[in-house]
């Protein structure tokens, strides 16, 4: 069990650069695979997660080179040979599903473990990935557990509808077109800015997409696609992550982004619940905040956040604005439209003093708090929500102990180190 410890209430101040998108990288990772050529990864964060994939790669046969102090990651899969090794998926990471469409289209076959999962955020479904193999012409079946899914002799273009804007089941849409011949089409895709740069990468491999950065996309199938050199993006759920530290303990932080498109409609929700965030040309800016919640128009309304998919705002923020909230003067309704398991950590916000009410599975209010108090917590295995009781902790006198803070290095492996730089007090107690 790792043990985060916090000594909150210092005032940080600094100057951050951000690292690369995990959900960006982690699908450019599995669209590797689909070229015979190499592809070299720039700006690579150096989380768990691509450490189990490149593991996974090994294991094929295929070469990866990486060099953590230039952040470069280099794969080539010219000796990849899945039928002669025994090469095992990865466990407990969500996107283990994005190998589907490339071995399918390298290999012919892929066997998924039905019950893949990731954070522990409710149910996570492998069906969508499954309609769209299928839709494409392959054949699935399951057994023991495994969802054995086999290649056609020809793949077919599909014409498909999701029922929900899935971040994943899109990219799967995407890998599983770009090989295939004839014109694919795909409506409701998720918008988010890591399923647009996986886009923008397999059209730099030579993939044809259209609509790219809309719910509608196209693809006409080509060939062969090429190897590459490619920069992964800045995380913008990073920044927005500094930004809710910086505004929450009253900082003078700057951030430095090339996104800040990306973080617009953030920002905006950012101050709705006092919290003193700005965009400053390329920069994003935090100060003391006053945390006054703005009040609606309506006599009737309450002041809410709603997280939906892109371009909503984004559920995997939710968990550090509700925390940078907890000083909120005035009532707000947090609402995750996304998952229903992401909320059932507010009992561990209340330790620190916080006073929420959870109307139902999406919908979390918070109240004025009386009185805030240092608090030994239990982190669920929900890396978004392990940062947020770090915020809330960072806020508070006294010393504060996070359990099971471990999640962390999934997504964010310097998050200590970052924070410590800038002032914050905290250190790992294991």
């Amino acid at each position: 069990m790792a043990r985060l410890i916090v000594r909150g209430n210092k005032t940080l101040s600094g100057t951050l650069q951000v690292s690369g998108n995990k959900n960006a990288f982690l699908p450019m990772m599995c669209a590797s695979l689909l070229t015979d050529e190499k592809t070299v990864l720039t700006g690579c964060p150096p989380i768990t997660d691509a450490k189990k994939i490149a593991r996974y790669f090994l294991d094929l046969g295929s070469s990866v080179g990486s060099c953590p102090n230039s952040k470069l990651m280099e794969l080539h899969h010219g000796n990849a040979d899945a039928h002669l090794r025994q090469a095992v998926l990865p466990a407990g990471i969500r996107s283990a599903v994005l190998l589907i469409a490339p071995m399918l289209h390298r290999f012919g076959e892929i066997s998924i473990d039905i019950g893949s999962k990731g954070c522990a955020l409710g149910i996570r479904e492998i069906d969508p990935h499954v309609h769209i193999a299928e839709a494409f012409g392959c054949r699935a079946e399951v057994e023991g557990g495994l969802c054995h899914l086999r290649r056609p002799k020809t793949f077919q273009p599909a014409d498909i509808w999701l029922d929900y804007q899935s971040v994943t089941a899109t990219e799967t849409f995407v890998m599983m077109a770009a090989l295939t011949p004839g014109r694919s089409r795909l409506n409701n895709a998720a918008c988010e800015p890591h399923v647009r740069d996986l886009c923008l990468m397999l059209e730099k491999m030579g993939a044809k997409i259209s609509g790219i950065g809309t719910s509608a996309l196209e693809v006409e199938g080509v060939g062969n696609l090429s190897g590459i050199e490619h920069a992964v993006p800045e995380d913008h759920h990073e920044i927005a992550t500094y930004a809710a530290i910086g505004a929450a303990t009253g900082s003078d932080l700057k951030i430095e982004t090339r996104v800040s498109d990306d973080l617009r409609l953030i920002v905006r929700q950012f101050r709705k619940v006092g919290l003193n965030v700005w965009i400053d040309s390329e920069t994003i800016r935090t100060g003391v905040s006053d945390h006054i919640v703005a009040e609606p128009f309506t006599p009737e309304g309450v002041t809410k956040v709603e997280a939906a998919p892109w371009p909503y705002f984004p559920a995997d923020i939710l968990p550090q604005i509700i925390a940078a909230s907890i000083q909120a003067r005035g009532e707000i309704l947090f609402w995750n439209k996304v998952y229903e398991g992401a909320l059932f950590w507010s009992p561990e916000l209340a330790k620190f003093g916080a006073r929420t009410y959870l109307s139902d599975p999406h919908r979390l209010v918070l109240l004025p708090a009386s009185r805030l108090r240092p608090a030994v917590v239990e982190a669920p295995y929900i890396i978004r929500v392990v940062i947020g009781l770090v915020i809330a902790a960072l806020q508070i006198d006294g010393t504060s102990e996070i359990r099971h803070a471990d999640p962390i290095s999934r997504a964010h492996p310097d998050f200590i180190e970052k924070l410590t730089a800038l002032g914050a007090d905290l250190e790992w107690a294991d």
